[in-house]
C-alpha cells in the first residue's frame, strides 16, 4: 500500500459538501480537490462520470426489482476505486482534499441491504486519510435544500417516495454507519452554518490550522 498523505471532508446528504469541495477549489489554489461530482472530474474520466449519471438514472429507479442491491454496490464500487487510484498517483507534496472517499458509498450500501461483502474488506484495506473533516446538517436543514424531498434519489431516503419521516430516519442511521467507519481516525465536526459560504470557510480553517 502507497502511504499518500491526505485529508477527506464527508458528511450527511445536503451537507453542502459538493459546494464546499468548490469552494475550496477557489480559495486554497495549492490544494487539490478530489471527487466523483462532474465539475471536479478530468476530462479524461468522464466515464466515472457517465457511471455516477446511470445510477441515479437507470438503476436506482428499479433497484429492488430489475437490480439488486449487490449489483448497485458493484457499481458503486467503480467511484470507490477511482478515487483510491487518484489518491495513489497524486503527487504528495500537493495538500489533497478527497470528497467522501469510500466512507459514504459503503454506509449507503449497508443502507440498501448490502450489509455484508468481501468488497468492504477491500475497500478498508486503501489508503487512510490523515484526517476526517466531518461536515453535519440536520435533517431539518438538509430537508429544505432538497426542497423538501423533491430533489432527492432513492439513495437518500427510506420508503417508496420521499417524505420527511423517511429521510430523517435515514439520515441519522447514515451518520451513524458513517462515523462508525471513522471511528479510529482524527476528526474536526464542523457543527451546522448560516449558509455554505460559512461552512466552506470553517473547513478552510481546520485544513489550514
Amino acid at each position: 500500500m502507497i502511504d499518500q498523505p491526505f485529508y477527506v471532508l464527508l458528511g450527511p446528504d445536503g451537507a453542502g459538501k459538493s459546494s464546499v469541495m468548490e469552494h475550496i477549489a477557489g480559495r486554497l489554489p495549492d490544494w487539490r480537490a478530489l471527487s466523483t461530482d462532474d465539475g471536479l472530474v478530468g476530462p479524461e474520466h468522464t466515464l466515472v462520470t457517465q457511471l455516477r449519471h446511470h445510477v441515479v438514472k437507470d438503476l436506482l429507479p428499479k433497484l429492488g426489482t430489475d437490480y439488486s442491491p449487490e449489483f448497485l454496490a458493484g457499481m458503486l464500487q467503480t467511484a470507490v476505486v477511482y478515487l483510491r487510484d487518484q489518491i495513489e498517483r497524486h503527487d504528495p507534496a500537493v495538500p489533497l482534499l478527497v470528497d467522501s472517499y469510500y466512507y459514504k458509498i459503503l454506509a449507503k450500501c449497508r443502507l440498501a441491504g448490502v450489509q455484508a461483502n468481501p468488497m468492504y474488506t477491500w475497500w478498508r484495506s486503501f489508503p487512510q486519510p490523515r484526517a476526517v473533516v466531518y461536515i453535519d446538517v440536520s435533517p431539518e436543514t438538509a430537508w429544505r435544500r432538497s426542497d423538501h424531498g423533491a430533489r432527492l434519489n432513492p439513495l437518500e431516503y427510506f420508503g417508496e417516495r420521499p417524505e420527511w419521516l423517511g429521510f430523517e430516519s435515514y439520515q441519522k442511521a447514515l451518520g451513524k454507519l458513517m462515523l462508525e467507519e471513522i471511528r479510529d481516525l482524527p476528526v474536526t465536526v464542523v457543527d451546522e452554518q448560516p449558509d455554505l459560504a460559512r461552512a466552506a470557510d470553517a473547513v478552510v480553517e481546520v485544513l489550514t490550522a
